[in-house]
């Protein structure tokens, strides 16, 4: 039906009037066609249709999204099982290794109390290298000391305390400067001492006691027997026994002029006595000079001079060489007191029992070990 028509719009014009919609009325009409409901029930189900397909496709990836991640979940628990397990391992390792190391801190405790015991101990039997200089010092001193008081060596002891000092150069320690110093001094008064040749000396009057045994006495000289007078070869036989006779009569009297006083008598049995004691006179000053008795050395040489110069025959060789050593003996200097090294043995002696009396360092703790 037309709607432009009068009936159209007069049927409109009635259902308005009537209280019907107009759009109601063509929707019911529209409805009621079999063509229509065929297109909307095609509508719908293609609708439907699309909606199947939607949902099952979305069922579908949700299947598959639950399955990825059912897997990677058992994967992942698979992985936690795993890191669980290695997990244990390592804490079950990490327990060894701590109680290892604990018996190994332990062990290291014990070994460095025990080295520090060994070293304390070893300091107590074996001194340091500096207590063993010092003790090698004071010996050296010592031996100075009794070179100065029985041989009265200068030259010895010098040499000692140069020995000394050159170890404690070597040393370079600030604690040996006093030490240092006090063997300097004794040094310097060790060299203003005059040199003299004890064992030279000793030499000497030891070859003049030697030859005290092998020396005439003055008493036993003799003048040169004088040479007999030629004869001439065409002398007569008479006036030759005359001559002969002539000279055994004045052998008989023999007058001899000497440029030195008359010898005194000595007794042949108190020779032995005079040698003797010229021998004891010449130790006695071998004595006095090793002793630095100046004037007791400097007495005997001169005696026994004089008794040579009495005594013995001077116009020999022997004596006269006998007679000049002790001469030159009895005007050698020799001098009258030594210095000492007492300062030096009284500095080392003191810095000995200060090093002894040091605090030893002790032992620190163990270190701790990084865990």
């Amino acid at each position: 039906m037309d709607p432009t028509s009068p009936l159209g719009i007069d049927a409109e014009s009635r259902n308005t009037s009537a209280g019907t919609p107009p759009r109601a009325t063509a929707r019911s009409s529209w409805l009621a066609g079999p063509a229509s409901r065929g297109a909307l029930l095609a509508t719908a189900v293609a609708v439907l249709l699309a909606v199947g397909v939607v949902w099952f496709d979305a069922h579908r990836g949700q299947q598959a999204l639950r399955s990825e991640v059912t897997r990677r979940l058992t994967d992942e628990d698979a992985a936690l099982a795993q890191a669980n397990a290695r997990g244990a391992d390592l804490n079950s390792q990490m327990h060894e290794t701590q109680a290892k190391l604990a018996l190994l801190e332990a062990r290291l405790a014990e070994a460095q109390t025990q080295q520090a015991s060994l070293d304390a101990l070893y300091r107590s039997i074996a001194p340091s290298r500096d207590e063993i200089v010092l003790t090698e010092i004071e010996q050296i001193l010592l031996l100075a000391s009794q070179q100065l008081a029985l041989a009265g060596n200068a030259r010895a002891a010098l040499a000692a305390l140069q020995l000394a000092d050159g170890k404690l150069s070597y040393l370079d320690r600030p604690q040996f400067i006093p030490l240092r110093r006090a063997l300097a001094r004794d040094m310097d008064a060790l060299k203003a001492v005059p040199y003299v040749d004890v064992a030279g000396i000793a030499a000497k009057l030891d070859q003049v006691q030697a030859a005290v045994a092998t020396l005439p006495l003055a008493r036993d000289e003799r003048l040169p027997e004088p040479p007999p007078p030629q004869a001439p070869a065409d002398e007569a036989p008479w006036l030759r026994s005359l001559r002969g006779a002539w000279a055994d009569l004045k052998s008989l009297v023999r007058i001899e002029v000497s440029d030195r006083p008359a010898a005194p008598l000595v007794a042949p049995s108190q020779q032995y006595f005079l040698r003797e004691n010229l021998r004891l006179r010449l130790l006695s000053a071998r004595v006095a000079l090793f002793s630095r008795d100046e004037t007791s050395f400097k007495a005997d040489v001169t005696t026994a001079g004089a008794w040579f110069k009495q005594y013995f025959d001077v116009r020999t060789k022997g004596a006269q060489a006998a007679a000049a050593t002790l001469a030159q003996l009895a005007a050698t200097p020799m001098p009258s007191e030594l210095p000492d090294v007492a300062a030096s043995l009284v500095a080392v002696r003191t810095l000995k029992p200060t090093r002894e009396r040091a605090p030893e360092r002790p032992a620190g703790p163990a270190p701790a070990v990084a865990r």
